[in-house]
């Protein structure tokens, strides 16, 4: 019987001895793994994506089609002209009652100026245009339009700055059976001939180029 008491009383001096040591055991620290720089996300607003402009962006060259003849290799030389343009359609509005107005300078287009680039010096209405980039704004009248080139590239369209006008041209505005909704702008010719035809709504101008 002694020895059970005794085994009995070592069993509870083990279990004190282990509570207590549990009591001073201070917890342990847990370290908060570094971040993971090897993927980044950006935050970026939703709309930015989704945002669709009402007047798309289009280009055209002379040769027509000359990127897709070039990978073709239908064709070896250099383009002789391209325009790049926004395009804003009518949205059942009248051209010259809601949109634009007579004698008012317009941008031929939407958004950032129109933009010419002749590859090659050029002849037009019998005057030396040099090969170079120029934008181009209109100022319309009833029956004619005066195309005007100018050397403010890379600005917005809405304000023209006069002072930088190069050239000017006059040419003849004239009633389609057409009804075009969105501005178009294209070249038609062959050759070193061509005509930047520009058409909206059931009118038409010309305005041609010799290279």
């Amino acid at each position: 019987m002694k020895g059970i008491f005794r085994l009995l009383a070592i069993l509870c001096l083990l279990t004190i001895i282990s509570c207590s040591s549990n009591k001073n055991e201070q917890p342990k620290e847990t370290t908060t793994p570094p971040p993971d720089t090897t993927h980044t996300t950006i935050e970026t607003p939703y709309d930015q994506y989704t945002v669709v402009d009402v007047s798309p962006m289009d280009m055209t060259y002379f040769p027509a089609d000359y990127p897709k003849l070039k990978m073709a290799k239908a064709i070896t030389s250099p383009p002789l002209a391209r325009i790049v343009y926004s395009r804003p359609h009518l949205q059942n509005r009248k051209l010259f009652q809601e949109v634009l107005k007579y004698g008012e300078p317009w941008r031929l287009g939407a958004n950032e100026s129109t933009e010419l680039e002749l590859f090659q010096h050029a002849t037009v209405q019998g005057k030396r245009v040099n090969a170079g980039r120029y934008i181009l704004y209109c100022i319309p009248q009833q029956d004619n339009w005066t195309i005007v080139f100018n050397s403010n590239i890379d600005s917005w369209g809405l304000h023209q700055d006069s002072t930088k006008d190069v050239m000017r041209f006059t040419i003849p505005a004239l009633p389609t059976a057409n009804h075009v909704e969105y501005f178009t702008m294209l070249f038609e010719g062959k050759g070193t001939e061509a005509e930047l035809l520009m058409a909206w709504d059931g009118i038409e101008a010309r305005l041609p180029f010799r290279f």
